[in-house]
C-alpha cells in the first residue's frame, strides 16, 4: 500500500501508471475519478468541477467516500497505489481509519520533489495537450499555494512515522521510475 505525494505537475500520475505495472497493483487517482465524473456529467462531477476550476480541493466528505468505495474493490485487496489522496491531515486520519478497519496499513509514502518553475512549465504543457480547465496559469499558481498550505504538511506526518521516501522527480520519466523503485527497495 503506497501513497504518492507531490505538487500538481510533479509527475504523480505518470509515475503511478508505470509503478502500477511494475508493482502489479491498481493505481487509484482521485483526479481521474473526478475527471471521469465530470465527463459523464454526474452530480459529483459537476460539484468536483466547480472546485477544480478554482484550483481548490474537492471537499473531504466527497473525496473520502469515493476513496473508501474504491479501496473496497476486489482489485485493491492485495495492495494499491494512491495518487492524489490523501491531500489534507483530515484525509490522512480517514485513510488511517479505512486501512485499520481492513487490518492493513501503508507500506511507504513516496514524495516526488520537483522545482516550482518546472512544475509550472509541466502544467502549462499539460493544459495545452489535454485542454484541461484546471491547468490555466492563474489556477496553476493557486493550486501550488493550496498544496503548500494543505498537503505539504503531510510530508512531516509521514516522515515522523518513518514512511516517507523523498525522490527527485526531475529528469526523464524512466529515470524517475528507477529512483522510485530504488526507494521502495525494488531497484
Amino acid at each position: 500500500m503506497l501513497v504518492l505525494l507531490g505538487p500538481p505537475g510533479a509527475g504523480k500520475g505518470t509515475q503511478a501508471a508505470r509503478l502500477a505495472v511494475e508493482l502489479d497493483v491498481p493505481a487509484i487517482s482521485t483526479g481521474d475519478i473526478f475527471r471521469a465524473n465530470v465527463s459523464e456529467g454526474t452530480e459529483l462531477g459537476r460539484t468536483a468541477q466547480s472546485y477544480m476550476d478554482e484550483g481548490e480541493y474537492v471537499p473531504d466528505a466527497v473525496t473520502n467516500a469515493m476513496v473508501r468505495d474504491r479501496l473496497g474493490a476486489e482489485d485493491a485487496a492485495e495492495g494499491f497505489l494512491l495518487d492524489g489522496y490523501p491531500r489534507t491531515p483530515a484525509q490522512v486520519d480517514e485513510l488511517d481509519a479505512m486501512l485499520a478497519a481492513a487490518g492493513a496499513g501503508l507500506d511507504c509514502v513516496v514524495q516526488l520533489t520537483v522545482d516550482t518553475d518546472e512544475v509550472v512549465k509541466r502544467l502549462a504543457q499539460r493544459a495545452g495537450e489535454q485542454h484541461r480547465s484546471d491547468d490555466g496559469e492563474a489556477v496553476q499558481r493557486h493550486r501550488l499555494e493550496v498544496y503548500e498550505a494543505q498537503t505539504a504538511p503531510l510530508v512531516d506526518v509521514y516522515a515522523r512515522r518513518g514512511l516517507l521516501r523523498p525522490v527527485d522527480g526531475m529528469g526523464p520519466v524512466p529515470e524517475v521510475t528507477g529512483r522510485v523503485l530504488a526507494a521502495l527497495g525494488r531497484g
